[in-house]
């Protein structure tokens, strides 16, 4: 793969911050987009924007066909069986939101056990918690050990038939950690638990199959996957989601209201109320394409590549802690330099030109495990390259000598 060819697909990147060429490495935030999702969101507002489902003019055919074409798009893209498993949301948080709101509210009692691990984000940490608080369940999680994998040592005795729904994340935002997510799923469908996969860091990343896999919900974001803000989508398995309530009211996910009752359409379009994002939607399914022309088996080795030689560039920094395993990872590396604060490591590494987020990451219970109070993490994308990695190092030894 021509990966420097590929970067000049990106716009944004062509600048400098500061006086220096940008690097940016803050990918597990939100990436950047191609000039082919850009192009493809102009498109629409030039030429086809109209509503969709709703009306026979030609230009709301135009974007209703597009729109549905996303859906087909994402459908194949994670191997659901049919688009129609497919739920377009705001995002990972909405369609965690989603399923703890409706198949959660619908399915738990005080009896009940929820189940995640002690390295989620918040997102899949607060709608459980809201939802235990309403319904009685208890809350329960799988300890993670001091390398940033996760401590299956008493798998079984966490994992047993009082678990409703273990939910997880595919890939750590925070450690990088790629947890075995075939494995676990299969453990909680011995048990009959419903299974929930956070696929934020994973889907645009690697390839993802849920019926490979066997999950019953998968949500990702698109703005991590080089498609625009404010856009996601929640899989859902059919025999679940025929049988999960609404969650929102309003146009189009109705079937025929009267002023005493209603009723709701099918899945997909009954957890879809009121005007969707159209041209979220249709960047969604414009970076779907792009991700697949390069082949996401390519995007996987690279990003590898990338994080492999950032942990071993890295070590060489005095004071440096690196968090996650140190083997295979997700394509990010968060640490901690006992010389400053990760706010003040960001900010020095910005007046340099290079781009990285600092803090807790939305994983405040991870940070109290590490005794931390947040960390530095540069995270990567296929259009990153090895001199950026490179880069980044040096700057880091100018850090330390700046600040001690």
């Amino acid at each position: 793969m021509d990966w420097h060819r590929i970067r000049s697909d990106f716009p944004v990147l062509d600048q400098q911050v500061n006086g220096h060429p940008l690097v940016y490495l803050d990918n597990a935030a939100s990436s950047q987009k191609p000039r082919a999702v850009i192009n493809t969101i102009s498109h629409y507002y030039e030429r086809d924007n109209a509503n969709v489902h709703r009306a026979l003019h030609e230009l709301s055919n135009r974007a209703t066909e597009a729109f549905e074409q996303a859906r087909k798009k994402v459908g194949q893209f994670i191997g659901a069986k049919t688009e129609d498993e497919i739920i377009f949301t705001r995002g990972t948080t909405e369609g965690i939101n989603l399923v703890a709101n409706t198949w959660g509210a619908a399915n738990l009692r005080p009896e009940d056990v929820i189940l995640y691990t002690g390295m989620e984000h918040h997102s899949n940490l607060v709608p459980w918690q809201l939802l235990a608080q309403r319904t009685g369940a208890t809350l329960r999680h799988i300890p993670v050990l001091d390398d940033g994998t996760l401590d299956l040592t008493n798998i079984d005795t966490l994992l047993n038939e009082q678990v409703k729904i273990f939910t997880f994340v595919h890939i750590s935002n925070s450690l990088g950690t790629i947890n075995p997510a075939k494995e676990l799923i299969a453990k909680a469908k011995a048990v009959g638990a419903v299974t929930f996969l956070d696929g934020a860091q994973s889907v645009g990343h690697l390839p993802v199959n849920v019926q490979d896999l066997g999950c019953d919900f998968l949500a990702f974001s698109s703005h991590k996957m080089c498609g625009p803000t404010g856009i996601g989508a929640l899989y859902g398995r059919m025999e679940l989601l025929e049988k999960m309530p609404p969650w929102h009211g309003g146009g189009e996910m109705i079937f025929k209201v009267s002023l005493e009752a209603s009723t709701y359409k099918d899945p997909p379009h009954r957890f879809e109320a009121g005007t969707p994002d159209i041209s979220g939607v249709i960047g969604l399914g414009a970076a779907i394409d792009y991700l697949q022309a390069i082949g996401m088996e390519n995007i996987h080795r690279h990003d590898a590549n990338l994080s492999n030689h950032a942990v071993q560039q890295m070590r060489g920094i005095p004071g440096i802690r690196i968090l996650g395993p140190d083997g295979h990872r997700g394509s990010l590396v968060a640490f901690h330099l006992d010389f400053a604060h990760p706010h003040d490591v960001v900010e020095f590494a910005n007046s340099h030109g290079v781009a990285m987020r600092g803090g807790h990451h939305c994983t405040q219970p991870l940070m109290k495990r590490f005794q931390m109070p947040g960390t530095t993490r540069a995270s990567f994308y296929f259009y990153n390259t090895l001199e950026e990695i490179n880069r980044l190092v040096e700057v880091l030894h100018a850090a330390r000598k700046f600040f001690t």
